[in-house]
């Protein structure tokens, strides 16, 4: 009924990985796809993306997560608040994806179109053309 969009952005907040699921999906299930082909430093990501399994992925990628723990973890893991400080660069993308209306209202019916028209948003984010509001 609803569909969620994953990314991984650079250190310049330029998305280079797009996930598309269905919003009744856990985020985590999309973690290890989105650092696949790639090798970041940090990994910074809200607590959605908080599981142990996903934790070690990124230590065996050679990357340190920046992820605070789920209030209800049992033992707390420590993190980098100031370095969490930086995932509003994510943030940002995806205000700056809304502002294509067929972005922000889904008006594609099937997930391949659009997920191409995200792919499009994100490109123009990318070169920045700005939409106008008037």
């Amino acid at each position: 009924m609803s569909t969620k969009i994953h990314v991984a952005v650079d250190a310049q907040g330029r998305a280079v990985e797009l996930q598309l699921g269905p919003g009744q999906e856990h985020d985590v299930l999309y973690g290890k796809a989105l650092l696949a082909s790639h090798e970041p430093k940090y990994v910074i990501a809200d607590k959605g993306y908080d599981s142990d399994a996903l934790i070690e992925t990124i230590a065996e990628h050679g990357a340190t997560a920046v992820i605070p723990p789920r209030s209800n973890r049992n033992e707390k893991r420590r993190y980098s608040k100031r370095r969490y400080k930086t995932r509003n660069l994510v943030e940002r993308f995806f205000n700056r994806l809304k502002h294509y209306r067929r972005i922000a209202t889904r008006y594609e019916k099937t997930a391949r179109n659009y997920l191409t028209f995200v792919n499009l948003a994100a490109t123009l984010v990318l070169l920045g053309v700005t939409v106008n509001t008037t």
